[in-house]
């Protein structure tokens, strides 16, 4: 817990001559902080992700979104699917985020959707046990196969029922993480959840996960 006032702003990251653009909400008397890496062709501005950063910072949980990539550098559409560098771009704002007063004592999580869930998961890779959670929402975590076995982070993997092809990849994925994990596949859901209730459904089985892992007790334990 670090700050008695929600702050809620939009920021600039400077990183090596790069700024990226991103949205910060820290809760009063935070918990946790939830740092999102999207998929290709999306932005900090994804509705699906603001919608569920809204439902983590009502448990308590401080959100970052932010655009892996420049305006510049979206235009070519390659980048978009250049994982590392989605990957190191989201270990350089991880640091910034550790670096920060109101945030640095904050345990972090990853929640990534789509190639972002690569990226999420090959930086959780990285730092260790300094990552203590991830959430994949339809997530491509085939992507991050040679870094799967070295994740410590307890990882999330949500699945639609009906995106047979994703989870296929999510399910060889799974094999390969060795921590604590868990694969949940939302029935009659396709790969953006866009179906009634659905991705409602993905917000609140996220947030419980992060509360869960990230202070070891249930969501509802936080009023």
């Amino acid at each position: 817990m670090i700050t008695s006032e929600e702050i809620h702003k939009t920021i600039s990251i400077r990183l090596d001559g790069t700024v990226l653009k991103g949205t910060l909400v820290v809760p009063e008397k935070a918990i946790g902080m939830v740092i999102f890496s999207h998929g290709s062709g999306s932005s900090r501005l994804s509705p699906r992700n603001n919608y569920v950063a809204e439902v983590l910072q009502k448990k308590g949980l401080a959100t970052l979104l932010f655009d892996l990539l420049t305006e510049d550098e979206d235009r070519i559409y390659e980048n978009r699917f250049n994982i590392d560098l989605l990957t190191m771009r989201l270990i350089d704002v991880t640091q910034w985020v550790q670096h920060q007063k109101e945030l640095k004592k904050l345990p972090i999580g990853y929640f990534g959707a789509s190639t972002g869930a690569a990226s999420a998961l090959r930086a959780a890779a990285f730092y260790g046990k300094d990552i203590k959670a991830v959430v994949s929402r339809g997530g491509r975590p085939d992507m991050a196969l040679p870094d799967l076995h070295k994740v410590t982070a307890a990882t999330l993997l949500i699945i639609g029922g009906w995106d047979n092809v994703v989870i296929e990849l999510n399910e060889k994925a799974f094999e390969k993480l060795q921590g604590t994990k868990k694969l949940e596949i939302i029935p009659h859901a396709t790969h953006l959840f866009e179906e009634p209730g659905k991705l409602q459904e993905v917000a609140r089985i996220s947030a419980e996960w992060f509360v869960k892992q990230l202070l070891n007790k249930t969501s509802e334990s936080h009023v």
